[in-house]
């Protein structure tokens, strides 16, 4: 497609030489990390609606542990650094310190709703922002999870709208899916390839050389947004699937009284055998993404099998844990009715604070419809935070007390070295979701 009059001018002046001033809406675990990487080479200013973050990141701390304070302060500028054209970071809630940028990158989350349906609400706001100082030339680009078509279907409507210009003439898009690890400090953001796209020929070679410049590992120009929107969607239904299958073989081994690790590891000698191991699957990309790209096959007539399958196998698996502990406890002969339980671990994952769409609490909440009390330790996760979105009280520190039973539901470093039976009433119960305590009654 032919670009017009920006193509030859404005395009060529800020983007062949290279005069990118980049706004990244959206600070969260995918917007921060990207932001301080591309502020080593450009100037970037990273908008958020919630003033408190952006107080946050100017101190240079970061609550989501995702950047560490001296590599967040190495970037920091305390001014907006488009009006320099200096490279660095500057947080900002105030739409008018964006409005400079040539490039926007959207974080935003993509989450769904009590039923399981995509919830855009976040993507539609963000978009709704960025229409609000697009220039003409500009460059949208998208990293939530989406099913495919969200960006052009969408998206790209709301920036028209709004901004009153026309896509691929006026202004242009790209779409270049996160893959970021909360918790992860070996795959970091510039060491994870990327993959990119653009809603033209032109402007994708332009946004993968933006990703280019920075990214270490390389990259991967997918040749339309749509084939990057669905390669994105299916990592993670990928996965979802195969945890999926392993629950399933967990519930057979529990019922054959077979320890279900030890054949997965001896399956594993088998050189093309993958390693999945049975789990709690929570968080925001893995227990939420299948549901994006069945919503959108369901649109188009189709009803997905084994995606939805493998969702609801997953998603019970927080009430089945319960009834496992359960047994496992009427086995001892142990109380259940008022029976307490001391459950460690609330964040979807482990080593990390982040705490949205966590099973841990289906594993709660099953546990307390036996009547049994759970207290829940967990040094890692934000009181508050839990308390605003489950209602749940969770403790920093470990209760000076003995319990009926103790739950591993989270991997954190900290469990390691307890020696859980210093808080175990005698004839108690260790149950081990993750599968890594040499000592437990039972795991899943």
């Amino acid at each position: 497609m032919v670009l017009g009059e920006f193509k030859v001018n404005k395009l060529n002046r800020i983007f062949v030489e290279k005069h990118y001033k980049i706004a990244v809406i959206g600070l969260g675990y995918v917007g921060l990390p990207l932001a301080r990487l591309f502020a080593t080479k450009y100037p970037v200013v990273g908008f958020d609606i919630n003033q408190n973050r952006i107080e946050e990141l100017r101190s240079g701390a970061d609550s989501t542990l995702e950047v560490e304070s001296e590599v967040l302060k190495s970037v920091l500028v305390d001014r907006n650094p488009f009006k320099q054209n200096e490279n660095g970071f500057f947080a900002s809630s105030d739409i008018q310190d964006i409005k400079e940028a040539n490039v926007y990158v959207v974080t935003v989350p993509t989450p769904v709703d009590k039923h399981n349906r995509p919830d855009l609400t976040p993507l539609y706001k963000s978009s709704e922002t960025v229409a609000k100082v697009l220039s003409k030339g500009d460059i949208v680009i998208y990293e939530s999870t989406v099913y495919p078509g969200v960006t052009e279907e969408e998206c790209i409507p709301v920036l028209e709208r709004v901004s009153g210009m026309k896509f691929n003439e006026d202004f242009f898009a790209g779409y270049s899916p996160e893959r970021i690890n909360p918790g992860d400090k070996e795959h970091t953001v510039e060491k994870i390839l990327k993959v990119t796209s653009g809603s033209t020929p032109e402007i994708g070679e332009i946004v993968n050389n933006i990703y280019k410049s920075v990214i270490v590992a390389g990259t991967h120009l997918a040749p339309t947004i749509k084939v990057a929107e669905a390669a994105k969607v299916i990592e993670n239904s990928q996965r979802d699937i195969n945890i999926a299958f392993v629950n399933e073989l967990a519930k057979i081994f529990n019922l054959l009284e077979i320890d279900t690790h030890e054949v997965l590891k001896a399956a594993g000698t088998k050189w093309n055998f993958l390693p999945f191991k049975p789990g709690l699957v929570g968080g925001h990309c893995i227990g939420v993404d299948p549901y994006y790209l069945a919503q959108k096959a369901q649109e188009n007539g189709y009803h997905p099998e084994i995606i939805l399958a493998g969702r609801r196998l997953n998603d019970s698996m927080g009430q089945y844990v319960a009834s496992q502990l359960v047994k496992c406890m009427i086995k001892k002969d142990i109380s259940i009715n008022g029976g307490e339980v001391l459950n460690l671990g609330i964040t979807f994952k482990e080593n990390c604070p982040d705490v949205r769409n966590t099973k841990a609490v289906d594993v709660i909440h099953g546990l307390e419809d036996y009547s049994l009390k759970v207290t829940t330790f967990d040094p890692w996760a934000n009181p508050e935070e839990v308390a605003h979105e489950y209602g749940l009280t969770v403790a920093n520190e470990i209760p000076d007390q003995k319990f009926d039973a103790i739950i591993l539901t989270v991997a954190h470093q900290e469990f390691m070295s307890l020696n859980l039976n210093d808080y175990l009433k005698e004839n108690g119960v260790i149950y081990d979701v993750k599968g890594i305590l040499e000592d437990c009654d039972s795991r899943l």
